[in-house]
């Protein structure tokens, strides 16, 4: 199974050029490191708009969002595409949180990682933009994106993975 990946940076500064892009870098030569395609890498502001016209005109089978899982007003990730998803897999962000709190302390509870089904059966992923909790949420992404996808796809039969 060839699983493919788009890597959405939302950040104000990296789209403006006041910073560079560590945290999606990283992100990309993770996934080509462990045998997955990516597509593209795009860079976006907090903007709703921008947010769901990548999620329409991009294609990959997993949308890896970096960036906007915050408290603070911009950060509008989670929000944009939870409104779009058909589903939400709760445990991504339950274990991502858990394990944060663990290697980082109660600063771990701030985020709001999460793991979406679209309606068209891609997979969405926001994660927190610094590299460290990039690094995290591949660990677990990893280790369960291929059953996740798996299941997603399959309407009858048993699983196979």
């Amino acid at each position: 199974m060839s699983i493919s990946f788009l890597v959405i940076v939302v950040s104000d500064n990296v789209f403006q050029g006041l910073k560079k892009d560590i945290s999606g870098e990283f992100a990309v030569e993770t996934l080509k490191d462990n045998g997955y395609v990516v597509v593209d890498k795009v860079v976006v502001p907090n903007n709703p708009r921008e947010i769901i016209r990548v999620i329409r005109e991009r294609r990959g089978d997993v949308l890896l969002f970096i960036g906007g899982t915050g408290p603070g007003p911009r950060d509008i990730t989670v929000d944009t595409v939870e409104s779009i998803a058909w589903r939400k897999l709760p445990g991504f962000g339950e274990l991502f949180r858990r394990l944060s709190f663990e290697e980082i302390g109660y600063r771990g509870i701030i985020s709001r990682a999460e793991l979406f089904i679209l309606y068209d059966g891609r997979i969405a992923v926001v994660l927190p933009g610094s590299t460290g909790a990039v690094k995290l949420g591949l660990k677990i992404l990893l280790e369960t994106i291929p059953h996740i996808y798996e299941e997603v796809w399959r309407f009858e039969g048993p699983h196979k993975t």
